[in-house]
């Protein structure tokens, strides 16, 4: 009977601590459940604050998430296109009627031949110069085609504005020097206002094109006025006044002679020797004497050889 008693009261006090237990184990996942909506509400929280500094940070994405709500299809995104090289160096103004732009359908007459030249002649000057000043190959080339169209409307040699343009500038349409020379021609355009008036104002001075143009007609007037080309450069470089020209004169028609002898199809080194560099350099003063070296190794050019005069 004792037993019996003491066995129900076992399975009694079993059964009582049951429901504590189960509590207990309630309570246990109750914190976990809360402890990961915590780490879940804290993420979306983070989520959104990165969403929101996206969205002031590209505002367009605010707009293609309202029309993603809505259902809109997205706005189609425009495609940006960089202008060809030939618009970005355009001048400002409309071309002269006198400039004629050359095409294979233009005829050019007898004395317009050899200021416009072959296409193989252009070829090879632009890529003679593209590596000698390391200059892109797209860009020489415009600024070659714009020297030969140039030289055929104002009658100059090509080549002598490239060369001019060469040892003024390096080909850098950009270049200042702290006179305030401006461009591939380092033209004074406070001074040639007058010249800069067609072409847009003076604020063309370092439009390639522009500069090009004006810097030819100022060189063209000052070999006419010099009677030589050596005289013209003199004037160009300011100078006139001058018993030399520090070697300027020299060191241009040392490039023009390198430029005559690319565009007759023949190998020049895009470095200069140190030993032909000092060739070039201006003899002693005396009176009377024969101009630059190199002027004599292309049998003495002439001021109506290279101006068209």
């Amino acid at each position: 009977m004792n037993n019996r008693f003491n066995g129900l009261l076992d399975s009694a006090r079993l059964w009582a601590r049951q429901p504590a237990a189960w509590i207990s184990t309630q309570s246990i996942s109750a914190r976990g459940v809360l402890t990961a909506a915590q780490s879940l509400l804290s993420l979306l929280g983070i989520a959104a604050l990165v969403m929101a500094c996206a969205m002031v940070a590209h505002p367009e994405l605010a707009t293609d998430l309202a029309q993603a709500l809505r259902g809109a299809p997205p706005a189609p995104q425009q495609v940006v296109v960089a202008p060809p090289l030939s618009e970005l160096m355009e001048a400002p103004a409309v071309r002269p009627a006198g400039l004629v732009i050359a095409t294979a359908e233009t005829q050019l007459a007898a004395e317009d031949k050899d200021l416009v030249g072959s296409k193989k002649q252009q070829d090879a000057v632009t890529n003679w110069l593209s590596k000698r000043y390391r200059v892109a190959g797209d860009a020489t080339n415009m600024l070659v085609s714009t020297a030969y169209l140039t030289a055929r409307e104002i009658k100059l040699d090509p080549l002598l504005i490239l060369a001019v343009m060469a040892i003024e500038s390096g080909l850098n349409p950009f270049a200042e020097s702290p006179m305030g020379a401006q461009g591939l021609m380092q033209v004074m355009s406070k001074v040639h206002t007058d010249k800069f008036q067609d072409m847009g104002g003076v604020q063309a001075a370092l439009n390639p094109v522009a500069n090009i143009r004006v810097g030819a007609l100022i060189l063209k007037d000052y070999v006419a006025k010099g009677g030589s080309v050596e005289a013209g450069l003199k004037s160009y470089v300011g100078a006139a006044a001058f018993e030399t020209d520090d070697g300027y004169g020299s060191r241009v028609l040392a490039e023009y002679s390198r430029l005559k002898q690319v565009s007759a199809g023949k190998k020049v080194p895009y470095i200069t020797p140190p030993q032909q560099v000092a060739s070039s350099a201006p003899a002693p003063a005396k009176p009377k004497e024969a101009p630059a070296t190199v002027a004599q190794a292309d049998k003495q050019i002439s001021a109506d050889q290279l101006a068209g005069l």
